[in-house]
């Protein structure tokens, strides 16, 4: 492009700090705005993922197009680009502050239709204007520069994009309402303007002014900008696969989905840099580091969690440092500088598509993770670790071809001797020597691509890929968009995980309709059910939200109408049509089944149409946060008569919420009581677990008849200082154990 320059860089006039400032608050403002934009919407479209998955896509198609126009403006000389940009900032501040549109949405409204257009008229313009930050100014930089070298902004552009990750769940969630953010964003946005026009004026006034003109260099072919793409798409779908991996099947810690999201941050951080000290040390150990810790994650053994998670970062941090290092090397020269930023951009959206939306469609386990391990595998950087190691893969032609083929052979017969007899002398030990064969091969190997794809291959389907493989073929498991159910059956009873969190259990035979685990009779929930005749008759009206394995259902008595509110049609496929768990159909086969978001399904109800709504919404330990706000217990209490009851499941490994309930109590009038039930030994052998149970109703009488039936009901503590959730406040971070050891133990 005719106005790029190199060069003797033009006398320094000391500003061009300017450019580093202004791309780290663009970047940081993009990533603040998506959280927050996420909890605004929450109460209105409710949870359900079609909402959030098309959310996601509007966000990634304004991203992609900030970019796109961000390459289009290179067309033009600077001042014009600057001139044109100021513009777009400015018109797009009509929308400030920044928030959600005024707008009512049908009841039978389609996520895929209407949540686009909410979310792109809300603040399309804003992130579209945002967006192209980043590689427009870099663009800016080397022209202002005389030519110097802007890929290192970059870096600056993920720290900014980091640190908006971090802040939201940190600082601004826990110390700022809705509405504080909102204004908090757009104050950010005007000093972004502010920044952008000073930057403006370090571009040079005419092409006359910038010494050493440089014509455009040669534009890259298709190959290389495939190669882009693709070296792009595997660390963005790797980061999506291990936050997914790690959530459903290693351990479901809140907010650890901003983990794999920073490294991936970081990544950029490290690679997009001068000095190739770093870069060059991790891609180096890349293909040992896949080779080693790839297989052994997707075994997934439950008792090393926490370390399963370390080890799943590390190799996310090791790939996507490598390849991102790989996409830096192969940059062009920087008049083509956004051009490659779009294409990075597309093999970001590429690898978020097919692990957010396409994979949960496609798979029912994350066969994405392997994949996108394999294809990690095939594009790191490979060099031999020892050279004995290059001797040995010498030679060309046949001799080469033979080596191949022997070590293929070689670890199929590994392979199958692992999978053929499982159950060895040696045990698990068998499959782990075997293992440890097939990576001890692929370290000899690694250097020379084919045989290295081979040993890891085969490392994959040993150590866990056959397992999930035979799952799949016996259909014990099925996948949504909330997560991977198994369905395991043992001699006495059938078992419902959702990762390798259980959800359900029902025990086969004679003890069919017995509830089990966290709703046996002798539990919070368990007490009021068998309450709830002598309480509201023998018609009493049931609601509960959270369908699971239909385990509920068994307290159901003739006469009563029972409703069960599910936002997952996978799990009223498991609980109802496939058979497998029979609870509905043996206790209540008349029962309704509201599909949805809860919150939105009950504000549909009429005032006073439940006697009594047991809320157990929860997925794995994840809470979902507009189901325990206090506009949504006003919900539950126009929705409950006058004396009905509203029983709150909070047992969490993770999160105290006793705090939050209580202070919902508080503020809308409830009066409640909490029963922590511990099961005894015999119980536990019944497959009963411990629960902690709230009970809440506004009228005290109901709540003193509850307790005068038996069960270890105490008064629900206050917990003075604490700020109750509500649709314009609520942090996890509050309530989070690790943070808050103070808070007892419930």
């Amino acid at each position: 492009m005719a106005d790029e320059v190199t060069g003797a860089a033009p006398p320094s006039n000391g500003r061009h700090w300017l450019f580093v400032i202004a791309i780290l608050a663009g970047s940081f403002l993009l990533f603040l705005v998506q959280p927050m934009v996420a909890r605004m919407a929450l109460p209105r479209l409710g949870g359900a993922p079609a909402v959030w998955n098309s959310a996601m896509l509007v966000y990634q198609v304004l991203l992609l197009g900030g970019y796109a126009y961000a390459h289009w403006l290179g067309r033009v000389p600077p001042r014009m680009q600057a001139t044109i940009h100021l513009a777009v900032l400015l018109v797009a501040a009509i929308w400030l502050p920044i928030g959600l549109m005024r707008m009512e949405l049908p009841t039978n409204a389609e996520p895929a239709i209407w949540v686009p257009w909410l979310f792109g008229a809300s603040i399309g313009p804003l992130f579209f204007a945002i967006s192209a930050q980043a590689p427009l100014l870099q663009r800016w930089y080397s022209v202002s520069t005389g030519g110097r070298d802007p890929y290192a902004l970059y870096a600056a552009s993920n720290i900014g994009s980091f640190g908006g990750l971090i802040a939201y769940p940190l600082i601004v969630e826990p110390w700022l309402a809705l509405k504080g953010q909102s204004l908090l964003w757009s104050g950010g946005y005007v000093l972004v303007v502010l920044l952008v026009a000073g930057c403006a004026t370090l571009l040079p006034r005419k092409p006359a002014d910038t010494p050493h003109v440089r014509h455009e260099s040669p534009a890259p072919g298709w190959g290389r900008v495939i190669h882009w793409v693709i070296l792009a798409f595997v660390p963005s779908g790797l980061m999506l696969a291990t936050t997914t991996f790690l959530t459903t099947d290693i351990v479901a810690v809140p907010m650890l989905w901003v983990l794999p999201l920073g490294l991936y941050l970081l990544s950029f951080s490290l690679a997009f840099r001068d000095s190739p000290t770093i870069p060059d040390l991790l891609a180096k150990f890349a293909p040992v580091t896949i080779l080693l810790f790839g297989a052994t994650l997707i075994a997934g053994h439950e008792k090393l969690a926490y370390m399963n998670a370390l080890i799943g970062l590390l190799l996310l941090l090791m790939v996507a440092v490598a390849l991102h290092a790989r996409m830096y090397q192969l940059r062009p020269a920087p008049d083509r500088l956004t051009g490659f930023y779009l294409a990075m951009s597309v093999g970001g959206v590429l690898g978020g598509v097919f692990a957010a939306l396409l994979a949960p469609i496609l798979f029912d386990w994350t066969y994405e993770y392997p994949l996108l391990i394999l294809a990690a595998g095939a594009l790191v950087p490979q060099a031999f670790l020892l050279p004995v190691f290059a001797r040995l893969w010498s030679g060309t032609g046949q001799v080469l071809r033979i080596k191949i083929l022997a070590t293929a052979l070689l670890v199929v017969l590994l392979v199958f001797f692992g999978i053929d007899n499982p159950g060895g002398a040696l045990g698990e030990m068998h499959v782990q020597l075997l293992f440890l064969c097939v990576v001890v091969v692929g370290l000899v190997a690694t250097g020379k691509r084919l045989p290295y794809m081979i040993a890891l291959a085969g490392g994959l389907f040993l150590f866990g890929g056959y397992n999930a493989i035979q799952t799949t073929l016996a259909g014990d498991r099925t996948r949504s968009y909330f997560g991977v159910y198994t369905m395991t059956d043992g001699p006495t009873e059938r078992r419902l995980a959702h990762g390798t969190t259980l959800h359900g259990i029902q025990l086969k035979g004679a003890l069919s309709r017995l509830p089990t685990t966290y709703y046996v009779a002798g539990s919070g929930v368990g007490h009021a059910m068998q309450a709830a005749p002598a309480l509201y008759g023998p018609a009493a009206r049931i609601g509960v939200v959270g369908l699971g394995t239909g385990t509920l259902a068994c307290y159901a008595q003739p006469g009563q109408a029972w409703r069960f509110f599910e936002i997952d049609p996978a799990v009223v496929n498991i609980s109802r049509d496939s058979g497998r768990f029979t609870f509905l159909r043996q206790c209540a086969p008349q029962a309704e089944i509201s599909l949805g978001d809860a919150r939105l399904r009950l504000a549909e109800m009429q005032t006073a149409s439940l006697d009594l709504l047991a809320l157990d919404a929860f997925s794995s330990d994840a809470v979902p946060m507009h189901l325990m706000t206090a506009q949504a217990f006003a919900t539950y209490g126009r929705v409950l008569a006058p004396n009905g009851l509203l029983l709150v499941h909070i047992s969490n490994r993770f999160l105290a919420l006793g705090p939050v309930v209580s202070a919902a109590a508080r503020s809308g009038g409830w009066h409640a009581v909490r029963l922590i039930y511990h099961p005894s030994v015999q119980e536990e052998l019944d497959e009963a677990s411990t629960s902690d149970w709230i009970a809440l109703s506004r009228d005290k009488a109901t709540l003193d008849r509850l307790v005068a039936r038996g069960g270890d009901w105490k008064p629900l503590a206050d917990y003075p200082g604490f700020t109750g959730w509500t649709d314009d406040y609520a942090s996890v971070l509050a309530v989070m154990r690790a943070f808050h050891p103070s808070l007892e133990r419930d």
